[in-house]
């Protein structure tokens, strides 16, 4: 398959580009998004629409080849912004700090800053409603998590906090066509990028979404991570009521995760993410596949976007702070009216220093994404990026690195699957520890594997 060629849902399911949006199925109402066995999302719905090549739908999925760019989008979403970045994308104002009014900080995950947004815009009356990710009254039933609109600043609040479960648009799309108002969206970049490629395509989309709010993104998680933690807690996943993927203690590094489960008897269970077989994010366990072909990490799209500040002092600070970028006009008079009135304790910093925030992430989404195009095939599809596929000058270790993390993404999906089918999770948590060890060998300055590694590449370059 060509880039000039469109293509239809299947073909970006079987290629591995599908992250699970449901931009797709909110388009018709004989489709729908389902669990796959890997504890994902994906599109399911009649076959003449599921295989048959489509211009339509090839414009709005936001892993398609024909579907525009995050620099087409942002250069026509905000054509006078000031300033551009290669790691930031184009954006008015950048940021470090927290909310300073009422209990937005406490009760986020960092500086409280995306619920402060959204509860703003709700409460000056910019928008209707908010589509933002909440828990779900029941797992068995929902998952435990899904995309609400919420109407008030308290349903916002209750919406707070860091979710890395597959979440799909579907439902709120729908329901914003059905409504008349203004919304605001929140959401990884992928899954604006989505809303903005509606946008283009849609008159009544483009109409109603006035805001998007970003969240840096390193990449997705399936299902399976919740269920992995439920397991080395000694707990079966049908006894967890709610999940908190990182429970706040100020009196801890912000960095120190903590995964919290609620159950259903009343009772809790709760470890570091350090003691768990999968807790190193950067070594991939349970990846969607799709994130392999993405290079947006501050989400280059969105009016405005939040991270996670982690670098010193601020990832020790337990209370959680906030980079953000803010890239609309609108926002940025917003932000510094907050600014001025003592509500948002930010400080401007310059496009280097949030970039160092999210080093790792754009380096496995920069030079780590023009790695794996030499290599990497998604079925005949092509996936439309910004980057030329080559390792350059890569060194042996960052090659093994990239390909270990496509290792363990892969296999974690398929050895759980077997774990589950099996009844006996240690088929999946011995192989984790394993493959954490090795993957920590490499990444370590002292490592064994990755000095290997540098040896037979310095060999090498000597002839």
């Amino acid at each position: 398959m060509t880039r000039a060629e469109t293509v239809s849902p299947h073909d970006i399911v079987r290629s591995g580009l599908c992250i699970g949006c449901g931009s797709c199925a909110a388009d018709r109402s004989d489709a729908r998004m389902a669990w796959d066995g890997y504890g994902q999302l994906k599109p399911k719905g009649p076959a003449d629409w599921y295989r048959t090549p489509d211009a339509t739908f090839s414009a709005r999925c936001p892993f398609s080849p024909q579907a525009e760019d995050e620099d087409s989008i942002a250069a026509r979403r905000f054509p006078a912004a000031p300033a551009r970045d290669t790691a930031l994308g184009s954006y008015e104002g950048a940021y470090v700090g927290h909310v300073a009014d009422g209990a937005f900080r406490a009760e986020g995950s960092s500086g409280g800053m995306v619920s402060w947004v959204a509860a703003e815009l709700l409460g000056s009356g910019r928008v209707d409603a908010v589509a933002h990710v909440a828990p779900q009254g029941d797992p068995d039933r929902d998952g435990f998590f899904a995309y609400r609109l919420s109407r008030s600043v308290a349903e916002i609040r209750g919406g707070a906090k860091s979710r890395y479960y597959p979440i799909e648009l579907s439902g709120v799309i729908r329901a914003i066509r059905e409504t008349p108002g203004r919304y605001a969206v929140v959401g990884v970049p992928c899954f604006i990028k989505a809303i903005n490629l509606l946008r283009a395509t849609d008159p009544v989309i483009a109409e109603r979404v006035t805001h998007t709010l970003g969240l840096f993104c390193g990449h997705m998680k399936s299902a399976r991570l919740v269920e992995s933690f439920a397991w080395q807690l000694g707990k079966r996943i049908e006894q967890v009521q709610a999940v908190d993927y990182r429970i706040k203690d100020e009196g801890r590094p912000a960095n120190w995760y903590r995964a919290h489960l609620e159950l259903k008897d009343g009772g809790v269970a709760a470890q570091d993410w350090w003691h768990l077989v999968d807790g190193d994010w950067g070594a991939g366990f349970f990846q969607n596949s799709a994130c392999n072909a993405c290079d947006d990490v501050m989400a280059e799209t969105a009016d405005i976007a939040f991270g996670d500040a982690w670098v010193e002092p601020y990832s020790s600070d337990g209370r959680g702070t906030n980079v953000v970028v803010v890239r609309s006009p609108e926002m940025m008079a917003m932000v510094e009216t907050a600014r001025g009135d003592g509500r948002l304790a930010l400080e401007g910093v310059d496009a280097a220093f949030i970039a160092n925030t999210q080093a790792a992430g754009l380096r496995h989404r920069r030079e780590g994404l023009a790695y794996r195009l030499s290599w990497m095939r998604f079925a005949g599809v092509r996936p439309r990026k910004r980057l030329r596929p080559g390792a350059g000058a890569l060194p042996a270790r960052r090659r093994l690195v990239y390909r270990t993390r496509y290792w363990i993404a892969k296999t974690s999906h398929r050895l759980f699957a077997l774990a589950r089918r099996v009844d006996r999770p240690p088929v999946y948590t011995r192989w984790a520890k394993a493959a954490l060890t090795f993957y920590s060998g490499i990444t370590w300055s002292h490592g064994r594997i990755g000095k290997l590694a540098d040896r037979i590449e310095q060999r090498f370059r000597k002839g």
